[in-house]
């Protein structure tokens, strides 16, 4: 690494020609937009989009400043500093060829568990005009039985009691926004690009329902003034591996400390609902909608729920990616049918969009051996993913009397998953996920009673109690338990429908 270009803003010029870099002044920029929660996603997404419509346009005032509110967020915060912010995204096509360039969209980090303050300052700030948000399904702290924001959070205790100092992201939107109404700033747009239905209704809901226990004063001047446009978004982006970095630096002489692969598709379906001004996003391939409603319910019912599928099934089974499902001719076939005969059913046409001409292209996604998305990365956090992803499927096929079984095996395998924690060759699984304890001690019960995983109704609401997905369920669970080599149950499910 001595011998290594480092990726800063004065060796720009001095990269290969081959690798992309920002045109735009990076030094005239404004930060427009603050982002929480800077992963891997928002570099390969938001960032992106927004990198692109500065080279074309040559805006300057919708810079990006991330904003980290965990411990986990520091060696994040690390790394883009001793960058000058900058990034290289690696995008991977199918047919092996590779794109490389150089992102400067972010140009600011504030980490908030160093300084609560300085987070709630740069939100309120003037020149910020949207917070957006990346803080994954169990961020936005809901209550599965009721739907509401989830007061016994200590940390919501503690944001209660302590308005200045929140620990927790609406704490702090709640904070900052006050602040920009005390000094009669114009409201933010608060954007949710996070994969959940009606992102910006939940996002709008959470922050009211929060802000109403706190201060309800501020709570109607926030739903009379603020913004919150849902959106669909879309962008396969596996974890950075060092694979990755050791690619830069061997084929191109350069040392990033923190890449971003990614395929080369990428969706952003927006609703034109903003507060305070908005990029135009729409000039790089963003599309602005009235309603979002039925772009999203297909990516989440398709996509989303589809390497939920790959991804508890693959890794009971032993596959470690999801390429490598795909090439599995069961696994693809078991993907379709799904897709076919529970998913689609379900949705409502969408407009511009071919259903079948999407699954193909959703499966070609997944089957791209340059991306390896591994199956770990798929299911962690699986408990704030499937009753989004999965369970609002299931639920429509029961009210309709459609297909249940293909789901069924899912949940089930989940279970097994859950309770063993290794695969059918006893291979350990790392499972990542807040709920792992509570998700292992009901599972392991099911030997005494079969339906103990499901009746974990902060995950599965009701499902336990609807006697036709209950035996169906069942019928896995004895199937399974008995043989865990979940191939042999997908091949009686596809000969049977």
């Amino acid at each position: 690494m001595n011998n290594l270009l480092l990726l800063k803003q004065k060796n720009l010029s001095q990269l290969p020609a081959e690798i992309g870099r920002p045109s735009y002044d990076r030094g005239q920029l404004t930060a427009g937009i603050v982002h929480v929660g800077v992963g891997g996603f928002h570099r390969s997404h938001e960032a992106v989009y927004t990198n692109e419509l500065m080279q074309e346009s040559g805006t300057s005032e919708w810079a990006i400043c991330g904003i980290g509110l965990r411990e986990s967020d520091r060696r994040m915060a690390e790394v883009l500093r001793k960058q000058d912010y900058l990034y290289t995204l690696i995008e991977k096509h199918p047919d092996g060829e590779i794109e490389n360039r150089v992102i400067g969209s972010l140009v600011d980090f504030v980490l908030g568990v160093d300084d609560r303050s300085a987070v709630i300052d740069r939100m309120a700030h003037p020149d910020t005009r949207i917070v957006s948000l990346t803080i994954t399904e169990g961020g936005y702290n809901v209550d599965a039985t009721t739907g509401k924001f989830d007061f016994s959070n200590p940390d919501a205790q503690h944001d209660l009691e302590n308005p200045a100092s929140p620990r927790l992201v609406f704490g702090f939107l709640t904070a900052a926004l006050r602040k920009r109404r005390d000094n009669g700033l114009p409201a933010f747009t608060v954007q949710s690009c996070d994969n959940i239905q009606h992102n910006g209704d939940l996002t709008r809901k959470i922050l009211l329902d929060f802000a109403n226990r706190q201060d309800a004063e501020l709570a109607k001047w926030i739903e009379d003034e603020v913004s919150f446009p849902n959106a669909m978004v879309d962008r396969i982006t596996p974890v950075t591996t060092e694979a990755d970095i050791n690619y830069l630096a061997n084929t191109f002489g350069f040392h990033d400390a923190w890449p971003v692969t990614c395929e080369p598709f990428c969706q952003w379906v927006i609703e034109d609902n903003f507060s305070n001004g908005r990029p135009e996003w729409e000039k790089v391939g963003a599309q602005f909608v009235s309603d979002v409603t039925p772009y999203e319910t297909m990516k989440l019912r398709l996509l989303n729920a589809g390497h939920s599928v790959l991804g508890i099934l693959g890794s009971i089974f032993g596959h470690e990616t999801i390429d490598g499902c795909v090439k599995d001719e069961l696994f693809a076939s078991y993907l379709r049918t799904f897709m076919d005969v529970e998913a689609t059913p379900t949705l409502d046409a969408v407009a511009g969009i071919d259903l079948d001409q999407y699954k193909d292209t959703l499966i070609e996604r997944f089957g791209n051996p340059n991306i390896k998305d591994r199956l770990e990365r798929i299911c962690l956090e699986s408990s704030s993913k499937l009753p989004v992803f999965l369970i609002p499927t299931i639920n429509d096929n029961l009210e309709r009397g459609g297909s249940i079984k293909f789901a069924a095996l899912v949940v089930a395998a989940w279970c097994y998953y859950s309770d063993k924690g290794v695969d059918q060759h006893g291979k350990e699984l790392e499972i990542v996920d807040e709920l792992k304890t509570l998700l292992h001690n009901a599972a392991k019960e099911t030997g005494r009673d079969k339906l103990s995983f499901l009746k974990l109704k902060q995950v599965f609401g009701g499902l336990a109690q609807n006697h036709r997905f209950a035996e169906v369920y069942i019928e896995m669970i004895d199937a399974l338990y008995a043989n865990p080599d979940v191939s042999v149950l997908m091949r009686k499910l596809l000969s049977d429908s």
